[in-house]
């Protein structure tokens, strides 16, 4: 996938216009309204999910939580370092198409992502979303408005066109390979039956790594963040803060 980044016209701020409807919302340009906030400070980032539960509980009842819980013992089985391989050397041919970033936006109205626990709608209203968030927490770092808005962009290998892989080899949280899976990821217990877990190269502590190797040289699970990686068309900040973006264990 090439990404075409066209030069923005410039407007005076006296020409641009926010509508607000009656119900008090800000309408956004994919046609999502996000909430204003009764203080008028622009987005209000909600307090619970979709669900009525906190963010990023993985164990709260839901009619989410089982589907979750299914995908990722689908990832933790599948997921290994020759997979990962084979598809790092595939879509790094960036041979599929050339889109703009909205183009790109407007495809993810088909994706929804079966690894959230917090959100089962279309992945572009999670992009506004997340950009409406850190434009209000930082308004002067447009860089990082711009990141929120492209995070998830990745995730254009779920349709045919750009391939159709499972949601298994696409979305969820990250993880290296060629090691030892800590247990801090996502319901650990099932990488038991994943193969690598049998190979004596890859499940010690720092496997085919050694300290002080760097992140560039671990291999992380394959997915959406991995493949924006590949495409490396904006600064290498904000292409590697996308590639660690769902790298939970890190932390």
């Amino acid at each position: 996938m090439t990404i075409l980044i066209e030069k923005p016209e410039l407007v005076s701020q006296s020409d641009c216009q926010i509508h607000v409807d009656e119900s008090k919302e800000l309408v956004l340009d994919g046609g999502f309204p996000v909430p204003k906030s009764l203080s008028g400070e622009g987005f209000l980032a909600p307090e619970v999910n979709s669900f009525g539960n906190s963010f990023r509980d993985y164990n709260a009842e839901s009619e989410r939580q089982k589907s979750v819980e299914e995908f990722y013992k689908q990832q933790h089985v599948n997921q290994t370092y020759d997979f990962v391989q084979k598809m790092r050397e595939e879509y790094s041919k960036l041979n599929r198409m050339e889109m703009s970033i909205w183009e790109c936006c407007e495809l993810l109205n088909e994706v929804v992502d079966d690894s959230d626990p917090d959100l089962d709608e279309p992945q572009i209203q999670h992009l506004l979303q997340s950009a409406e968030a850190i434009r209000k927490d930082y308004p002067n770092e447009d860089w990082l408005h711009l990141t929120a808005l492209i995070h998830d962009l990745g995730k254009v290998l779920l349709l045919p066109k750009f391939g159709g892989l499972p949601q298994w080899a696409v979305v969820g949280d990250t993880f290296p390979l060629g090691c030892a899976f800590d247990e801090a990821n996502i319901h650990h217990r099932y990488f038991k039956e994943n193969p690598d877990c049998n190979n004596p190269s890859y499940n010690t502590k720092n496997g085919i790594y050694w300290d002080g190797c760097g992140l560039d040289n671990v291999t992380i699970s394959w997915g959406h963040d991995d493949y924006m990686y590949l495409v490396r068309f904006l600064t290498i900040i904000i292409i590697i803060i996308i590639k660690l973006s769902k790298f939970i264990s890190l932390s």
